[in-house]
């Protein structure tokens, strides 16, 4: 009899416990519904790179949540980095990657490598999980037949002499109406940052400059930048020195007191030129973070570091 009870009133704890997750859980979607009816339709870019695309783990979570947003009735669009990936292919046909003022510099045989890993490797398996694994619809995009481009060279910080980066371009034109096409159609276009110009050429773009002019064009209402690091730091060594609002005025004054420098100063230079043309916002967050994306869409506590404009 004893036994009988303990089993009962240990079956009811049980219950009742496991009925009190639940209810938190209906609690969190509740909470998130002002923020989907908010964002319902509209679009938002997300640009995703940074070592944190070297962990499965990372990446498999940013991309379940990126299906979450489209699932919610918001439109994403996913433009991918692959710096790291590119640099380890790299130097097995031994090419030493080259970096300058933060860009890749890209010699003709760099921009076949890239083009290679970037629509073979990276996006084919971004492509598959976000399919296979989240049940959602995405397409896959390749920046050479959506985006169009001139060669940049970038200037030397000493001099201020233009310094050659190869075959580097500079997004001037979206195809808006093809990727808005794939958004009605209710996929996530899954965006290579590779160009083209007026011949043909393909030109390699950074990842973070090709989508703040997405964005731009796209008329998004929120720019995400999906890394490996918190957000823009006063210290790059320490965490805590997180800054969590910069204003798009700040920026040339930061660059020159060296408060921003390496791949960080051309990402904050093209999100404030996407801002100035429309972009809502523009957010950089670290996407190691679990359910990073999530709590910067549908909650008001900021995870990372906002770019606005006064």
């Amino acid at each position: 009899m004893i036994y009988a009870l303990y089993s009962l009133f240990s079956t009811q704890l049980f219950t009742m416990c496991d009925m009190q997750q639940l209810i938190a859980k209906a609690d969190v979607l509740v909470e998130a519904l002002p923020y989907i009816q908010k964002f319902q339709g509209q679009s938002i870019l997300v640009k995703f790179g940074g070592s944190a695309m070297e962990e499965p783990a990372v990446v498999q979570g940013a991309l379940r949540d990126l299906a979450f947003l489209a699932a919610a009735g918001l439109q994403p669009l996913l433009v991918h980095g692959g710096g790291k990936a590119i640099s380890a292919e790299l130097k097995k046909y031994g090419i030493e990657p080259l970096f300058i003022n933060g860009l890749r510099y890209t010699c003709e045989k760099t921009i076949k490598v890239v083009d290679q890993v970037l629509h073979e490797k990276i996006n084919r398996e971004l492509l598959r999980f976000l399919q296979q694994d989240c049940g959602a619809e995405a397409a896959a995009v390749s920046g050479k037949n959506v985006l169009r481009c001139e060669r940049i060279s970038t200037p030397d910080l000493e001099t201020g002499q233009p310094l050659d980066l190869g075959y580097v371009g500079r997004v001037v034109n979206v195809d808006t109406e093809q990727l808005g096409w794939i958004l009605k159609r209710r996929q996530i276009p899954v965006i290579t940052p590779l160009a083209c110009d007026m011949n043909g050429q393909a030109y390699n773009i950074n990842a973070d400059m090709a989508a703040c002019v997405i964005a731009a064009q796209m008329k998004v209402c929120k720019l995400v930048f999906l890394s490996d690091v918190p957000g823009v730091l006063q210290d790059p060594e320490d965490p805590s020195s997180l800054i969590s609002s910069i204003y798009c005025e700040e920026i040339p004054e930061m660059a020159r007191r060296g408060s921003i420098s390496g791949g960080m100063l051309p990402k904050l230079e093209s999100a404030a030129q996407a801002i100035a043309e429309g972009v809502g916002k523009v957010h950089l967050i670290d996407g190691r973070l679990k359910h990073a994306l999530l709590l910067e869409i549908f909650t008001d506590q900021g995870i990372g570091t906002q770019i606005l404009k006064k």
